[in-house]
């Protein structure tokens, strides 16, 4: 397996684990945070942690709720 494959897979193994978490829990809390009155720099704008797992759940064909299931 290439290290990008090994990348997508921990990012949507840890993306499952915080799914899983109930929704009071302080990793589900920051999940939507928005941080405002903050500068960007210049350039390219990086993409979200978001952005990056559903660039991966798409190009695998898979849905959020599939990674709710441990066994697949």
């Amino acid at each position: 397996a290439s290290v990008v494959d090994k990348l997508r897979e921990a990012r949507l193994r840890w993306f499952g684990h915080v799914k899983r978490r109930c929704a009071d829990a302080p990793v589900r809390r920051c999940e939507g945070l928005v941080v405002e009155g903050t500068r960007r720099g210049r350039g390219r704008p990086k993409k979200y942690w978001g952005e990056v797992i559903r660039q991966d759940l798409a190009q695998l064909r898979i849905t959020e709720d599939m990674t709710l299931d441990r066994k697949e």
